[in-house]
């Protein structure tokens, strides 16, 4: 409702500004007073109109109110202070309006519904999940909720590396540390499943121990090093036993992150995979379109010598000759029958290196090639393969060289968002950047770079965890995770942790429900728990994850605003009526406006306001690609709710209106915080 009414003042007003001073403003801002005396919505609009018309914003403001008065579903518009117009909702009106709406979804907004792609987690796989893929993953997920909420078609994708140095690194380590061949790796994962062992913390120990191993003699690290390149080049090359091992190993370990991410309701449509952008040979289309459109050049002087280059975003372009060179190899570079003229100025020393001398492309030439595709630009696609099963038919399928014929539309996305952290803020640049150098303007203003700061522990929590934690670092904010070093949490350890946590409480609590019951309750709490603390910081907020902190039942926490919809649950099961029920005598009779004012009154209509904001929040969310607008939101009004609930006496109210608008106020933020939580892939317990 608040988005709706607002919508339909900023119309009134375009057209009234028309009418007075033939001036269309491109945006009219609105603001909300910081008291409900005020009213519900400031408009500032005197002021920047009085710079044009060179006149006091005070008389613009008095002939603004009286051209906007009278408007459906406003009460009064008054002038305040040297200009501000604020702006009184009729609140009985607001009120049936709200109830007949019960605010518990998002209409789709007009000409705002982009087929989206949202590329989540994409953890390399060769060792287990940690605390940090878990932000990435719950930050993406979230949003994908966000937008399915507001109407809008999403596809969600979690990019494989299966070819990449780590992989590389888990590899060297079973053939050159453990001593396996690829019949010994085919055994060892039989062995670890018949144990029980997991395969993904096999290999987060046998990480820490190959990365210590690469530098542990320095007189052995030339050629140690030399044997990962060795390993990583036949990986990328494919059809050996070599890349046979990390096929067999990456696979089974991106099956336990499907696992790990489902603990926590995260799925996924399709799962691409780097080794088939690179034997499906979608960098040699990609750079044949770079190249004639003259995006990279071949460097023929200084530190880039032999380098394809292309110029980094927001540097001056260089002026150079046409290029010569011939078709693309197979590693992307070709063979070198010409050479581009120098820049007038000498070689850009900043140049990013698309194609290394060697002829081995980069991250971010391999980047600009799936987003080509993401982009449905390259003229080329996947074959796909149905992978991992989430029951009622939804499937997540994989990249693959021939793949099945009947598959769903993948790529050909309108816009897209990378959840990917922020320190690879400049590659994902790079990639904008050569969008636009190909022409592909639109498609650079439709992706976004989905930056976050890293999750790191209180000191508090890694002592808790069992890791030495010396007297220095007692004293930090924060320590940081390091899974090379082998210091983290494993996502799942973390999960069990907080659910065995919850359990304890659930079990002290509700001794009298089945086991089953009170594993399931542990579960919602713990789950709820973990997802709303990586949601309610700001994605450029560093996190400090504190378990005691995140399980809190006070304060902004995910049990704090569970807990309110179970109170709000336990209201309507004492008075004998359903929340549906108490919403239609709201709807259906009309309301005293008495109800709605006073000290009493304006607490019952503060919820009802911050109830009718969720689709408001809701575009706020998605305009700025932030969550945590949501997870505040829900919860102030889950503070709001509790205030309401000691200062109201609901069940007892004698006076029969009130009675039933209190009611029907409980079962209005009871409806709003479950969806709000939804938004937020977090479900409320029956009882905590």
């Amino acid at each position: 409702m608040y988005l709706e009414q607002q919508k339909e003042l900023v119309a009134r007003l375009r057209a009234l500004l028309e009418a007075l001073y033939q001036i269309v403003p491109e945006k009219i801002a609105i603001e909300q007073p910081p008291n409900l005396a005020f009213g519900e919505y400031a408009l500032p609009i005197a002021f920047e109109l009085a710079r044009q018309l060179k006149r006091a914003p005070r008389k613009i403001a008095e002939e603004i109110v009286a051209g906007l008065q009278p408007l459906r579903g406003f009460a009064s518009f008054e002038v305040a202070g040297a200009g501000y117009i604020n702006a009184k909702l009729d609140r009985a009106a607001a009120v049936t309006a709200i109830a007949a709406q019960k605010e518990t979804g998002a209409a789709p907004q007009p000409g705002n519904q982009l087929r989206s792609l949202v590329e989540h987690t994409s953890i390399n796989p060769n060792k287990a999940a940690h605390i940090g893929h878990l932000r990435n993953a719950i930050l993406g997920d979230a949003f994908v909720r966000l937008l399915r909420a507001a109407g809008r078609p999403v596809d969600v994708q979690n990019y494989i590396d299966n070819t990449g140095v780590q992989v590389a690194d888990i590899v060297v380590a079973l053939t050159h540390l453990e001593g396996y061949d690829l019949d010994g790796v085919v055994r060892l994962l039989a062995e670890l499943d018949a144990r029980g062992q997991r395969v993904d913390y096999y290999c987060w120990d046998l990480y820490a121990h190959v990365s210590q191993w690469y530098d542990s003699e320095p007189r052995l690290q030339g050629d140690r090093k030399e044997l990962r390149r060795e390993t990583l080049h036949a990986i990328e090359h494919g059809g050996n036993q070599t890349s046979a091992i990390a096929e067999l190993i990456s696979t089974a370990v991106l099956r336990r992150h499907l696992e790990t991410m489902l603990r926590l309701g995260i799925e996924y449509d399709l799962l691409p995979r780097e080794s088939e952008i690179l034997h499906l040979k979608f960098w040699e289309l990609a750079f044949g379109q770079l190249r004639s459109k003259g995006v990279v050049y071949l460097e023929t002087e200084g530190k880039n010598r032999g380098c394809w280059v292309m110029r980094r975003a927001g540097t001056a372009k260089p002026e150079r000759e046409a290029e010569s060179a011939g078709p693309a190899g197979e590693n992307g570079a070709g063979e070198q029958h010409g050479s581009e003229g120098e820049a007038a100025t000498g070689p850009d020393e900043d140049a990013k290196i698309i194609v290394r001398s060697n002829g081995t492309v980069t991250y971010v030439g391999k980047d600009i090639a799936y987003h080509l595709w993401k982009f449905g630009l390259l003229g080329r696609d996947f074959g796909y393969a149905p992978f991992f099963d989430y029951g009622d038919g939804r499937q997540a399928w994989i990249s693959t060289e021939t793949g099945v014929e009947n598959h769903p539309h993948f790529g050909g996305a309108q816009a897209i968002y990378n959840v990917i952290d922020s320190r690879q803020s400049d590659p994902q640049a790079n990639v904008m950047e050569a969008l636009r150098a190909l022409g592909y303007a639109e498609a650079a203003a439709h992706y976004t770079h989905f930056s976050y700061e890293m999750v790191a522990l209180t000191p508090r929590c890694a002592a808790e965890l069992g890791y030495a934690v010396s007297e220095q670092d007692r004293q930090r904010p924060y320590i940081e995770v390091s899974g090379r070093k082998g210091f983290g949490v494993k996502a799942d350890d973390l999960i069990d942790r907080m659910i065995a946590a919850a359990q304890k409480e659930v079990d002290s609590r509700h001794p009298e429900r089945a086991p089953e019951e009170r594993e399931r309750i542990a579960r919602e709490i713990a789950i709820g728990a973990l997802r709303y603390f990586m949601l309610k910081y700001t994605r450029n907020s560093v996190i400090a994850f504190d378990f005691a902190e995140a399980l809190g039942f006070e304060g902004e926490t995910g049990p704090y605003v569970q807990y309110a919809i179970v109170r709000a649950r336990n209201i309507f099961r004492k008075a004998g009526i359903a929340p549906e029920d108490a919403l239609n005598g709201i709807r259906n009779a009309p309301l005293d406006q008495a109800l709605l004012t006073g000290e009493r009154g304006d607490g019952i209509w503060e919820l009802w306001l911050a109830a009718s904001k969720l689709s408001l929040v809701l575009e706020q969310c998605i305009s700025a690609a932030e969550p945590a607008y949501l997870a505040k939101h829900a919860f102030v009004l889950a503070q709001l709710f509790n205030n309401f609930y000691h200062r109201q006496h609901i069940l007892t109210e004698q006076d029969e209106e009130r009675r039933h608008l209190l009611l029907a106020t409980a079962a209005l933020v009871e409806c709003t915080l479950v969806r709000s939580l939804d938004w937020l892939g977090i479900t409320a317990p029956e009882v905590m």
